[in-house]
């Protein structure tokens, strides 16, 4: 069955809502100079006289016509603000109806431990119902929709594969296609949608934390994932959820974005999602990367890591209340300095193994899942170079970039 696909483009500052478009197209004080990646596009600073950055949930005149008399269902976190309010109170004082929360990995407010299974609730403030998608079901069920006609994803993406909010969009949107639902993709910028990188995940190692064939940094804002899921027929059974995309104003792929709330506990400033992409890697070894410290995913180290130059001890903290090698010295290296932070690299993969005592201990049975690939563990035991297993990701890699620019709704470096 073939669904309409729509979306919705700003043209000049009075923009348009075209709700018939059919689009065809379719998660150390030691410092060292890792091993550069391919030279990256340079981010563009916004400048005092540019038009300033609008999020698609800042553009409620282009959306909310079309929520009016419709039950909504909305898929929203702590990240799903306009200015200063949430955008679940932002709909309700504008009259929208809605019936129903679905919260994702981390719950509604974004409190919950990485993984940590979310329970059903109550939102306390306006009474409604709050639906986990992180719990007994990741994917809404049939009856969950019963009372929805249109699901409203708000959500702040960080550019990576392994970040389940696209996963989380993924599955809502195979369930409005099933049950014959709208969905309206409120786009937000990607704060590392700049550039391309990483191994293409193969069909073998989907799960989760990789639900499509796209590299690690895949360089897409959550409205352009869901074209190019639509338009590459990655929903289940070839379906195409009926999709209104509202852009984000005045924004491109080189436009610098600093997120305004932190997306997960774990991510808690730009240093630490300027890194993401290299140390979430670290999640499928026994390194820790500093989940229960002042500095996740801005320092990485464990207790057999043979440089001692720097250390810390992981504890229990809100967001990390069990993490690795809890009450236990870890040494490694402190990226918490501008200077490292920088696109995706192995640099520091590499260098914790062949730094290990324990290298037969090194890998674990997540690895493959997050690299989405069985090849790289073997590359890196093998002491292959990061150069030799960057080559090793074509011709892959170069179709992606090929496939992205079909679905690009914001100009990208040329």
């Amino acid at each position: 069955m073939k669904f309409d696909f729509f979306v919705i483009m700003m043209i000049q500052p009075l923009f348009i809502l075209y709700t018939s478009l059919v689009l065809a197209m379719g998660s150390c004080a030691q410092k060292q100079t890792p091993t550069q990646p391919e030279q990256q596009p340079t981010i563009t600073e916004t400048t005092p006289e540019a038009k300033p950055l609008k999020t698609g949930a800042e553009q409620t005149e282009l959306y909310l016509k079309h929520l009016q008399g419709k039950r909504v269902g909305m898929v929203v976190n702590q990240t799903s603000i306009v200015g200063n309010t949430h955008l679940v109170d932002t709909l309700l004082s504008s009259g929208v109806k809605i019936t129903t929360i679905f919260a994702p990995e981390h719950g509604f407010r974004g409190e919950a431990d990485a993984g940590a299974y979310v329970k059903d609730a109550r939102d306390t403030k306006t009474g409604l119902p709050i639906i986990s998608l992180y719990g007994k079901n990741k994917k809404p069920l049939p009856e969950q929709l019963t009372n929805v006609d249109v699901l409203v994803f708000d959500i702040q993406d960080v550019g990576t594969r392994f970040y389940t909010y696209i996963s989380t969009m993924h599955y809502i949107m195979e369930a409005a296609a099933e049950q014959n639902k709208e969905v309206l993709i409120l786009d937000r910028p990607n704060p590392n949608g700049h550039y391309v990188d990483g191994p293409v995940m193969e069909p073998a190692h989907t799960s989760f934390v990789g639900l499509h064939p796209i590299p690690i940094v895949h360089g897409l804002t959550v409205g352009e994932l869901a074209n190019m899921i639509n338009g590459e027929k990655w929903l289940e059974g070839k379906r195409e959820a009926k999709t209104i995309v509202i852009p984000v104003a005045n924004y491109t792929h080189q436009t610098a974005y600093t997120l305004p709330v932190k997306p997960s506990p774990n991510l808690p400033n730009q240093q630490a999602i300027i890194l993401y992409p290299s140390l979430c890697l670290f999640e499928g070894t026994n390194v820790s990367v500093g989940r229960g410290t002042p500095a996740p995913f801005q320092v990485i180290g464990s207790p057999n890591y043979k440089l001692k130059d720097f250390s810390f001890t992981p504890v229990s903290t809100p967001g990390a209340t069990d993490p690795p090698h809890k009450g236990v010295v870890c040494y490694g290296k402190d990226l918490t300095g501008p200077s490292t932070a920088q696109p995706f690299t192995l640099a520091y993969l590499i260098d914790f193994y062949k730094n290990s005592t324990q290298q037969d201990k090194f890998f674990n049975n997540f690895f493959e899942k997050l690299a989405g690939t069985s090849e790289l563990r073997k590359q890196i035991i093998t002491g292959k170079s990061e150069a030799e297993i960057r080559a090793s990701w074509e011709p892959a890699l170069s179709n992606y970039k090929t496939i992205r620019k079909k679905y690009l709704l914001y100009p990208d470096a040329e």
